[in-house]
C-alpha cells in the first residue's frame, strides 16, 4: 500500500469546507507541529518520560541559579555595541553565514581565526573574521557589496574566510553562494536593510520566521518525513531569537521586540541531543547509536537526521511543559532551556565527560 500524502489530504479537507477557518494574524511556523509529527512515527528515536520529568526539575532549577538572560549579548567583546539598523545587518549576515563549524580535526589544526591576538574557533571564529573584514575596510555586512561579483569577486571572499590554521572554513563555496544570494534578496525587497524586514513583521517573531524562511532560500530547512512536509527554520529561527541575536541584541526592545517570542522552539543542531542522550531523555535504536558514536556521517534529510531534530525539538517542549506545569510563571521558553542544554553540554565536552558523540550532517542548515 502507498505511503499516505498528508499534505494531499489537508488540502482535500480544506477544498471540501471541512477545515476550520483560516486564523487572522501572524503565521505560525509549524516548526513544533513537524517535530509532534516526527517523534509521532519515529522508529529509531525515544523518549523516557521519567527522565524528561528530572530533567525538567534540574533544568529549572539550573536556569534560575546561573540567571540566563539577553543581557550579556553586547558584553561579548566581538559582538557589535550599536543598537541600530547597521546592527541588524550585521546579525543577518552572520546568521546568513553560521553553519556547519564541526570539524575532524585536532584544536590546534581545526579551522580558526586569530583575532587581536586571540583565536577564535567554531561560531566565533565566523563573528571575528566578520570584524577582521571591517577593520580591513572591506563592507562584508553590506548587502549591496557582496552580491556584486564585480566589487566583491569570489577571490576577495575566499580572503574575508581565510583560516589561521591549516583548514580552511567547511562549505566554503556554499557561503559565497548565501551571502550573495542573500544580499541581493536584501536589496532587490528591502531597500538592502534588514530592518525594514524585521518592521514588516509587526513585532511578531513567527511572522519575521515566515518572512525570512519565504523570502531567502538558504533560512528554508524543509524536509519531507513519512509522506509529509515538516521544517525546522532553525538558522532562521536563531537569527530571531537566539542568544546572539536580533532578540538578546535589542534586550527585548525597539527591532528585539516580539510579543510571540515564546512560539520560537529549540533550535535543532547537534550538542542539545547529545546532553539529552546524556540526561536518559532521548534513547537510539542500536544501529543509530553505533552509527553515531563511529563517527560515520549522516546524509542532510536522512530519516535518522530528521528523527533527530524533530526528537529533540519535542523533547525540550516536553520540559518547557513540564516546568510550566510545576512552576508557573516562571517565563522559562524553550530558548533559554536550549540555552541551558547547549552550554551545559559544550563545557561536559571540554571536560571530556563521557557522552555519545555529537553526529556528523554536513549542510548549511546548521
Amino acid at each position: 500500500m502507498d505511503d499516505v500524502d498528508h499534505d494531499l489530504l489537508a488540502f482535500m479537507r480544506e477544498a471540501m469546507g471541512l477545515t476550520a477557518a483560516v486564523k487572522k494574524g501572524p503565521r505560525e511556523t509549524g516548526v513544533l507541529e513537524s517535530a509532534r509529527y516526527i517523534f509521532d512515527n519515529s522508529i529509531d528515536i525515544a523518549l523516557d518520560r521519567d527522565s524528561v520529568v528530572q530533567a525538567a526539575e534540574s533544568i529549572y532549577n539550573s536556569i534560575r541559579l546561573k540567571s540566563y538572560s539577553t543581557q550579556t549579548w553586547s558584553e561579548h567583546e566581538l559582538h557589535p555595541k550599536a543598537k541600530n539598523e547597521n546592527t541588524l545587518n550585521f546579525i543577518f549576515t552572520m546568521d546568513v553565514l553560521n553553519f556547519s563549524f564541526w570539524s575532524e580535526k585536532s584544536e590546534d589544526k581545526r579551522f580558526s581565526v586569530v583575532y587581536n591576538g586571540k583565536k577564535y574557533t567554531g561560531y566565533w571564529s565566523l563573528v571575528a573574521l566578520m570584524n577582521r573584514a571591517l577593520d580591513e575596510g572591506i563592507p562584508i555586512t553590506c548587502p549591496f557589496f557582496v552580491s556584486d561579483p564585480d566589487i566583491c569577486p569570489d577571490s576577495l571572499l575566499e580572503y574575508v574566510f581565510r583560516s589561521d590554521s591549516e583548514e580552511r572554513i567547511p562549505l566554503l563555496q556554499e557561503r559565497i553562494t548565501c551571502l550573495r544570494e542573500s544580499g541581493m534578496i536584501l536589496c532587490e525587497r528591502y531597500d538592502g536593510s534588514f530592518a525594514n524586514c524585521v518592521r514588516e513583521a509587526r513585532h511578531s517573531a513567527s511572522e519575521l520566521i515566515m518572512r525570512v524562511a519565504d523570502d531567502f532560500p538558504c533560512f528554508r530547512d524543509e524536509f519531507r518525513f513519512e509522506g509529509r512536509n515538516v521544517n525546522f527554520y532553525k538558522r532562521a529561527q536563531i537569527l530571531i531569537a537566539g542568544l546572539t541575536d536580533i532578540w538578546a541584541c535589542f534586550n527585548s526592545t525597539s527591532y528585539g521586540s516580539f510579543y510571540d517570542i515564546s512560539s520560537v522552539t529549540m533550535f535543532a543542531d547537534y550538542r542539545v541531543p547529545v546532553i539529552l542522550h546524556s540526561m536518559g531523555c532521548m534513547m537510539y535504536a542500536p544501529k543509530l547509536e553505533g552509527h553515531i558514536r563511529a563517527r560515520k556521517p549522516i546524509p542532510s534529510g536522512h530519516p535518522w537526521e530528521l528523527q533527530l531534530r524533530g526528537t529533540t525539538i519535542w523533547c525540550v517542549e516536553l520540559v518547557r511543559r513540564e516546568i510550566e506545569k510545576n512552576h508557573p510563571g516562571s517565563k522559562i521558553n524553550a530558548i533559554l532551556i536550549d540555552f541551558y542544554l547547549y552550554d551545559t553540554a559544550k563545557v561536559m565536552e571540554e571536560q571530556g565527560e563521557d557522552m555519545i558523540p555529537t553526529h556528523r550532517t554536513r549542510s548549511i542548515w546548521y
